[in-house]
């Protein structure tokens, strides 16, 4: 499968909903930008890998921990393996309310379904 311009755009805007959705706090919207059986490695929080829609939307609506006021997503890299597999990496900025910063990376795995690009498996990176 070879990319269009319009799957990249598809893919970007894809990354950029997980800001808008968790800063929303709209923890009911997350099957726009997760497959139903979605992988979501948090490991490096102490909060394991979360599987599936109905598990992440528990995860998000606890919310554990502090959580960002801002979630921004820059440096967005699609790459098409020879297998199929479409990896984005990203990175990822928090602000916090007291005006503290953080970093992440994401790598994550994206798959084309019926009601469009959705992310599969998400791996977020601490850079601390």
């Amino acid at each position: 499968m070879t990319l269009s311009a319009d799957d990249r755009l598809a893919i970007h805007e894809l990354i950029s909903l997980h800001g808008h959705l968790a800063d929303d706090r709209r923890p009911a919207d997350l099957d726009l930008l997760l497959t139903e059986d979605a992988s979501y490695d948090v490991s490096e929080f102490e909060l394991g890998v979360v599987t599936g829609l109905p598990a992440l939307r528990a995860l998000f609506e606890a919310a554990p921990g502090v959580q960002p006021l801002g979630h921004h997503v820059t440096n967005v890299l699609v790459t098409e393996a020879p297998d199929g597999t479409i990896a984005v990496r990203s990175k990822g900025l928090a602000v916090m309310s007291n005006g503290a910063t953080g970093t992440v990376v994401y790598d994550d795995v994206v798959t084309k379904t019926a009601a469009g690009w959705r992310i599969a498996r998400r791996k977020v990176i601490a850079r601390r």
